[in-house]
């Protein structure tokens, strides 16, 4: 087995530390994906030659690393493919590697119990209606002719399916290091229940991103936003149900982009769509994902001279703050503010 899937267990408070943890793992291989907001595949081939030891107990030298430099633990699921250490973490526990053997038979044996959503990239929707036929586990869908399953979700899905219940793992590990996302974190010194508070802390968070991203010559396609509560019986969402730990939501751009204006006005989309009612929010968190190069994006022009300046001023602020300091040029919102 050669490929690694590590899960590190970070706190809602030290999600932004993943791109550091990512630069531990390529200490020991270049192709290294990132699996935000935690997790990470590492393809160990070449270590393995290189460093004189097998995957397993490479995996026992990044637990131990990752402890020693950085205060996380974590649990790595091993197999010969990215697919089936992503199965495999399903079972790891903090201290033991849960390994997925390489002979066929064994594959097959380990993943013949397995419910169906445990392979990655099958939703609930397919599940319920996998399981609705009795197929509910992968020795079941692998037995299953190939017909049914296409019956029932379709040819190149019950294709690929199949495939992936009979252990077949055609994916691989795709390197994109730190720079397919970015993430900045605002907690509060208290719970805090004052919306204009909250804005203000999603303010500092989009222009903390939008400077990073220019600074890299990046635009995001993606922008993600994760709202953590106090563990108390009051912090409700307003919905019936019980009491989340915390709330993430995504919205794809209009067109990739680096502009903090854009950036805020999403995140605070995202903030309003949630519906807070007095929730107590521990700490807000955003993330910019689906980076690419700033000169491959394209922008729509439009007539607004107001954009064109606003734009150029942000320009002259990003010159200030490489010189002076992040701090050097604020909006005006968060005068006066340490958010």
């Amino acid at each position: 087995m050669t490929i690694l899937c590590v899960r590190f267990q970070l706190p809602p408070t030290r999600e932004a530390d993943l791109p550091r943890l990512i630069g531990m793992l390529e200490e020991f291989t270049p192709v290294v994906q990132a699996l935000p907001p935690d997790g990470a595949l590492a393809d160990l081939r070449g270590a393995e030659r290189y460093f004189g030891r097998d995957a397993l107990q490479l995996a026992s030298v990044i637990r131990v690393r990752s402890l020693a430099l950085y205060g996380v633990d974590c649990v790595i699921g091993a197999g010969p493919g990215p697919m089936l250490a992503r199965v495999a973490l399903r079972d790891a526990v903090p201290g033991v590697t849960c390994a997925v053997p390489e002979e066929r038979d064994a594959i097959a044996e380990f993943l013949a119990d397995k419910p169906v959503a445990a392979l990655p990239g099958v939703g609930a929707a397919t599940a319920r209606t996998l399981g609705g036929y009795g197929l509910d586990t992968l020795g079941l869908v692998a037995a299953a002719p190939l017909s049914t399953l296409q019956r029932l979700i379709g040819a190149k899905a019950g294709r690929e399916l199949r495939e992936k219940a009979n252990g077949v793992d055609r994916g691989r590990v795709v390197p994109n290091a730190v720079s397919r996302s970015l993430a900045t974190e605002r907690p509060f010194g208290r719970d805090e229940l004052d919306p204009d508070r909250h804005r203000r802390a999603l303010l500092s968070a989009a222009e903390e991103i939008g400077a990073r991203l220019r600074a890299l010559e990046k635009v995001c396609r993606t922008l993600t936003l994760t709202v953590r509560y106090a563990d108390l019986p009051h912090s409700r969402t307003g919905s019936s149900g019980g009491t989340p730990i915390a709330t993430t939501r995504s919205r794809k751009l209009n067109e990739p982009t680096a502009h903090s204006p854009d950036l805020t006005r999403a995140a605070y989309g995202m903030y309003e769509a949630l519906g807070l009612q007095r929730a107590r929010v521990r700490a807000i968190t955003l993330r910019a994902e689906g980076l690419d190069p700033a000169d491959q994006a394209s922008h729509q022009l439009t007539f607004d001279p107001v954009d064109e300046k606003v734009r150029r001023i942000e320009e002259v602020a990003d010159r200030a703050r490489a010189k002076f300091g992040p701090r050097a040029v604020m909006p005006g919102g968060l005068g006066g503010q340490a958010a």
